[in-house]
């Protein structure tokens, strides 16, 4: 699930509280989505995973709660709330929810 709507502009706003959990889900909310990069909140329910894959851009996942377990290229990595990981362009990498978790993936293009 996708929501770009009713995204609060010009004003404070707490990043976690703009997506809720779903049972058994990841539920995502689209902020911004330019043709140079995207930020998109997500919560994975505790066990909910993302399959290896590539991406043609660097990219971020800053933690807003819980924990995840990324793998990029052969490297393994937790993080947990306040911490933030740097995805390299073009190096496969995979994430699992270690406990229900939110984050902001920010992806620049240019």
């Amino acid at each position: 699930m996708t929501d770009t709507q009713n995204t609060p502009m010009a004003e404070a706003f707490s990043l976690k509280d703009l997506v809720q959990y779903g049972n058994g889900a990841v539920v995502s909310r689209t902020l911004i989505k330019q043709p140079t990069g995207t930020m998109t909140l997500f919560a994975f329910d505790k066990g909910q995973e993302l399959s290896e894959h590539t991406a043609p851009f660097d990219a971020t996942v800053q933690v807003l709660e819980g924990e995840v377990e990324l793998v990029i290229g052969e490297k393994s990595v937790r993080a947990s709330e306040n911490q933030t990981v740097i995805m390299p362009a073009n190096i496969p990498h995979a994430l699992k929810a270690v406990t229900r978790f939110k984050m902001l993936l920010t992806m620049i293009r240019s």
